[in-house]
């Protein structure tokens, strides 16, 4: 039996959002068996990248939410496009994927939202609740509830006839404490090498919420904002590799995975990415520093690291940009071709070096 058959959930949902420029924007989400596709699309006709930053959007919000089903397919569309400065609109998109699915169920059969954020993977919500309320005084008529992002000190009565509802973080929606408190963050740096003057340490974030319970593809958990398609899939492979290694990884998180540089090639992030991960997992000892790793790995499901190109440039790097309490992880096959210099150097920068050749025994 089907979750919608237990608890009835819609075919179809709307959220209205009152723009900055009086039109009034209608958001879709449509609910249908999801047949192999992707859990969440996003159509917005002759406009790709506002549907790619939609479909982000309402993947990084659904992180903080402690159940997953993958069985159901949200389909999100919108009636106008917003001017591209426009971001009031994102917080109309989470709630009317939640309340296709059920995550949020509002009394009042009308609901509009203005509010927006740079963190959705952590619940906040940010916007202007006092402007929006009063757009939304000659518009929003009872019964209707308005939901605005940040906080307001007297957005109800700007409001008029429409119940109001300002909220800081999504788990004001249910009467909850701020979802960020569970989400763990971790980051770790992998040289980023061009052979030019853009050299430079970049990090990788993970980022975890608990599931109350398993089930699905452990990938599908995982969600990885601003990089292609294929990068994305290599990321998720990883991650699921490594936490199998675990025994007890699979099917316990949500993941959000953002890099502070999306733009690179190959896989030497990896162990950077694995070793986050773990971090954010509490599977490791927090250095007292930055975990600075480079290596990758065709069997993480077995634990190993292999190694990577270009080992003289991305050492040189590494050995210039380490500070004090930085703990180094290099590929096991590097071992013989660094020197006594190389690691007295690293000491001398307050930084400590190990060449593994498997996480989990460092």
């Amino acid at each position: 039996m089907s979750c919608a058959t237990l608890i009835k959930l819609p075919a179809n949902a709307e959220c209205r959002c009152l723009l900055a420029d009086g039109r009034v924007l209608t958001v879709t989400a449509t609910r249908r068996p999801r047949a192999n596709r992707a859990e969440v699309k996003c159509a917005v006709a002759g406009a790709p990248a506002l549907s790619e930053r939609m479909q982000e959007v309402v993947r990084l919000a659904r992180h903080t939410e402690s159940r997953f089903d993958s069985r159901d397919q949200v389909v999100l569309s919108m009636d106008i496009a917003p001017a591209d400065d426009e971001r009031g609109w994102e917080l109309a998109a989470v709630l009317a994927d939640r309340m296709v699915r059920g995550a949020w169920q509002p009394a009042c059969p009308h609901v509009y939202a203005y509010g927006w954020s740079d963190n959705w993977h952590c619940g906040s919500v940010t916007g202007q609740p006092e402007p929006a309320a009063a757009r939304l005084q000659q518009h929003a008529a009872a019964p209707a509830l308005a939901v605005l992002g940040g906080a307001a000190a007297d957005a109800g009565a700007a409001a008029g006839t429409a119940s109001t509802l300002s909220l800081t973080h999504l788990g004001a929606l249910t009467g909850h404490t701020d979802p960020a408190a569970a989400v763990s963050s971790a980051r770790a740096w992998f040289p980023l090498h061009s052979g030019g003057i853009n050299d430079s340490l970049s990090w990788v974030e993970v980022s975890v919420y608990p599931l109350e319970e398993g089930g699905g593809d452990e990938e599908d958990t995982i969600a990885v904002p601003g990089l292609g398609l294929t990068a994305q899939l290599a990321v998720r492979q990883a991650l699921a590799g490594a936490r199998h290694f675990d025994g007890r990884g699979l099917g316990r998180w949500r993941t959000v995975v953002r890099f502070g540089q999306p733009r690179f090639q190959g896989a030497s992030y990896e162990l950077a990415l694995v070793m986050a991960d773990r971090l954010a997992r509490g599977r490791e000892f927090v250095p007292r520093g930055r975990i600075i790793a480079t290596g990758c790995s065709s069997a993480w499901h077995a634990g190993r690291v292999d190694t990577v190109e270009g080992r003289a440039a991305k050492m040189e790097l590494i050995l210039m940009q380490a500070v004090l309490g930085d703990r180094v992880l290099l590929p096991k096959d590097w071992q013989n071709d660094i020197d006594a210099a190389y690691a007295g150097a690293l000491r001398a920068r307050g930084a400590s070096l190990a060449c593994i050749e498997r996480i989990g025994m460092i």
